[in-house]
């Protein structure tokens, strides 16, 4: 099933609020806080949000929302939109051009449809299920790295790192000696566009939200990598913990994460 006003109405949504973003890039901002001090959200998050929902809603009244900042709004169609206005808020508030905004359709409870745009590269990902995915129209495809020791990875860390025990730096200093280096963008959708992409070759992370993963996951996914959650099962877009990969990596990085956190693997991650 070919979602040919969908995949436009998306597109379009995403541009827009890219343009919007990238306008007031430099300009100064209010921030407030989602409970840490750590996790930001500013006007900015909630405009875009505003003008990607508005334009969904306006074209698909019947279809459940879900945005990162607005939360969830039903429909009655059995489709979800999932909606990250600004991916990379801290980077943005601060002024560093690495963000992102995300779209994502769920029909039946499967991502079908992943439109994520950078608006600093002007890079615009879109993944349609078993269509094939691409940057800019050009095909995306993972990397051929072989091997963890050759590898470039990225990831994450928790926003609530200064309360939780749970906090990846153990992970990280597992894979910093594995691997040839571990990037942190700030930016979970780019994460995943990037592994997609083949500048990077896995990424993982202990606790994310559907809004981070819903497209990016496809990308991969239809970049002929593998995504699933810390124990090698299923993602869970809604209660996402994350390994995504070139494909030829991903036994490996398990077996680190295993190696760390023992048999608690998934479990552990949502404390």
């Amino acid at each position: 099933m070919a979602l040919l006003l969908e995949r436009r109405v998306a597109i379009d949504a995403a541009r827009a609020a890219g343009r919007l973003l990238q306008a007031e890039l430099r300009g100064s901002h209010r921030i407030a806080f989602k409970g840490p001090s750590t996790d930001l959200v500013t006007e900015m998050d909630e405009r875009a949000e505003e003008l990607i929902v508005g334009r969904l809603g306006q074209a698909f009244p019947d279809d459940t929302m879900l945005a990162e900042e607005r939360g969830a709004a039903p429909g009655r169609s059995g489709r979800r939109w999932i909606v990250d206005p600004l991916d990379g808020t801290t980077n943005y508030a601060h002024g560093v051009p690495i963000f992102s905004v995300s779209i994502a359709l769920e029909i039946d409870r499967r991502i079908e449809l992943g439109v994520a745009y950078s608006p600093s590269l002007d890079e615009l990902y879109v993944a349609e299920r078993g269509r094939g995915a691409t940057v800019n129209d050009q095909r995306l495809a993972v990397s051929a790295t072989a091997t963890l020791d050759g590898s470039l990875l990225t990831t994450g860390f928790p926003y609530n790192i200064r309360e939780t025990r749970d906090t990846n730096l153990k992970e990280y200093a597992a894979f910093a000696v594995r691997c040839r280096g571990v990037r942190r963008l700030g930016s979970a959708v780019l994460d995943l566009a990037w592994v997609a992409s083949g500048r990077l070759d896995g990424f993982w992370e202990l606790r994310l939200g559907p809004w981070d993963v819903a497209a990016g996951g496809l990308f991969v996914e239809e970049a002929g990598g593998r995504v699933t959650n810390l124990v090698g099962e299923a993602l869970d877009v809604d209660a996402p913990t994350v390994v995504a990969s070139n494909g030829r990596i991903h036994d490996e990085m398990l077996a680190v994460l295993r190696e760390i956190r023992g048999n608690s693997g998934e479990s552990g991650a949502r404390r």
